[in-house]
């Protein structure tokens, strides 16, 4: 068996563990359940920090450069 480490969080609001477990309820799941696969999903999207450091890598890797001039001429183009 693969062991699965535990998060605990601590003062949560009774207010918003309520809503929690009502949406848990509501899908067939125990809080748990429903906390860990929002947990997953959390996961797997990348923040700001992330998509930005592959915006850069893939600049980078594309050898590319765009001015700022030619962006907005293009923009007024479109506009014409």
């Amino acid at each position: 068996m693969t062991f699965m480490p535990s998060v605990t969080i601590r003062d949560v609001p009774e207010a918003t563990r309520n809503v929690l477990a009502a949406r848990a309820a509501r899908n067939g799941q125990s809080l748990q359940e429903f906390l860990k696969s929002a947990l997953v999903q959390l996961a797997e999207r990348p923040d700001v920090h992330e998509l930005f450091d592959e915006v850069r890598a893939r600049k980078t890797a594309a050898n590319t450069e765009v001015s700022a001039t030619s962006i907005l001429d293009a923009l007024h183009g479109d506009r014409s």
